[in-house]
């Protein structure tokens, strides 16, 4: 299930990728909705505010190790597209070792630190202990999440995102089965719901892995691929480190925003929750076109076509601006109806607040659409600092406003935080775009290679 993106139209092949990836993650979203619907149905409204002030520190957490399995696996795609396949069972094995050191690291420091990071986050006494309770078996899980993650990032690196995708939904099935048996017969609250969650992620990762020793001959390494050489380690970190301070630059950017949201109650924190699950449903095809300029261009950068990549830039962009707006206006018509799902408490309160969030933030979905794109492609072509600051503005942009929001007590100035993060960050991204494409093209042009991250014109 390999797939070259250095060949063909590249509408036709940003097509075909991604669209398995939008649905594996529309449904992983869906499954993540159905835990916080039964979470709110079966044990209340304080509990849904428990899950969903965890939501920042999850993302903290989770998508640094993600930003690092991803970045560690460009080369791989680079590798890949470039035919060089020695070298890309090399950044495999690197990869792996990597990838180990970083799970033993974050499980450990994450446990440690998280009464404090909860405390420092304003989180309501009343719902306190819930989301302790919660937070912590995930971070006991994150072993399951690099897992999964890794090797779904090595099989995108060489164009398979279905398989990715199919194990991503027996996974969401798997989660959705075990949140309704543990929290509502095995009694377990919060905890039932985390640990549905981790168990999911656990079978995802082993399935991947029985793909991979079954089906995929091309990834297979041997023990000498396991072993960490200087530049291939160089490279990766390069990529790996960036990446996952970007996450969470924009995690804490979130923690920000939800420290400032706790200050008005556990009602508001409840409405945030459920408005933002709604939002991060609807806006997973700009994620899943962010994965895929990530492939597409890492392939094109190892074979050094950038016509090709700029193509591909321009036509993602369209596709992107095209759904935001379409989205934007169905997402608000039907919210009325969809917040009553989640729960059957102060539904009229929750509605309004959740219209006040996707009313303003929906508006600026497109250049949420623009930082994915960008971000991605500069990063599949091996720069890794400048996507970061573009992380940086939005964190800049966001905690200002988030400050501003929590003198005020204003939940619309906690909206009005996220949407100025947005903005601001993808003017900055597409300004870094340009600059560095001319970069490369004035490079190509007198055959002098550019340095980037991964280097990409070096062996392994």
């Amino acid at each position: 299930m390999e797939l070259d993106m250095t060949k063909g139209l590249p509408a036709k092949l940003i097509a075909r990728f991604i669209i398995p990836i939008i649905i594996g993650n529309i449904f992983q979203q869906l499954y993540n909705m159905v835990d916080t619907i039964i979470v709110g149905r079966f044990v209340g409204v304080d509990a849904l505010a428990a899950v969903g002030a965890t939501g920042s520190v999850v993302f903290l957490i989770l998508g640094f190790t993600q930003g690092l399995t991803t970045g560690f696996t460009v080369m791989t795609a680079q590798r890949f597209g470039a035919g060089d396949r020695e070298g890309m069972k090399k950044s495999i094995g690197s990869a792996v070792i990597l990838s180990v050191f970083v799970t033993v690291f974050m499980t450990a420091v994450s446990m440690a630190g998280m009464d404090s990071l909860l405390q420092l986050m304003n989180t309501p006494a009343d719902i306190f202990e819930m989301s302790k309770q919660y937070i912590l078996i995930i971070c006991a899980g994150i072993c399951f999440n690099v897992l999964y993650n890794l090797q779904a990032s090595i099989l995108r690196a060489i164009g398979n995102s279905v398989v990715p995708l199919v194990l991503l939904l027996i996974s969401s099935v798997t989660n959705i089965v075990l949140d309704y048996v543990l929290i509502v017969y095995g009694k377990m609250g919060v905890s039932g719901a985390a640990a549905a969650t981790v168990i999911s992620q656990g079978l995802a990762g082993m399935l991947c892995l029985i793909y991979i020793i079954k089906s995929a001959p091309a990834l297979h390494i041997n023990r000498s691929h396991l072993k960490l050489e200087g530049q291939c380690v160089k490279n990766q970190l390069g990529v790996g480190i960036p990446m996952a301070l970007q996450f969470s630059i924009t995690a804490i950017g979130t923690i920000l925003v939800q420290s400032a949201l706790n200050l008005l109650g556990s009602l508001a924190v409840a409405a945030y929750s459920v408005a933002c699950k709604v939002e991060q449903l609807v806006t997973q095809p700009f994620g899943a076109m962010g994965v895929t300029m990530a492939t597409y261009s890492a392939q094109n950068r190892g074979v050094n076509d950038l016509g090709r990549i700029r193509k591909g830039v321009k036509t993602a962009n369209n596709m992107s601006a095209v759904y935001a707006v379409i989205i934007y206006g169905v997402i608000y018509a039907v919210l009325p109806y969809i917040v009553p799902l989640f729960t059957s408490e102060n539904v009229a309160e929750i509605i309004e607040y959740a219209k006040i969030y996707i009313g303003i933030c929906g508006i600026f979905f497109i250049p949420l659409g623009m930082i994915f794109i960008f971000r991605n492609t500069l990063q599949g072509c091996g720069f890794g600092f400048v996507p970061m600051m573009g992380g940086v503005v939005e964190l800049a942009s966001r905690g200002i406003l988030a400050f501003v929001a929590a003198k005020m007590m204003s939940f619309t100035g906690v909206c009005v935080a996220n949407i100025s993060a947005w903005f601001t960050a993808g003017v900055f991204l597409l300004i870094a775009y340009r600059v560095l494409m001319k970069r490369m093209l004035e490079a190509a042009q007198i055959k002098v290679p550019l340095q980037t991250n991964t280097e990409h014109n070096q062996a392994v």
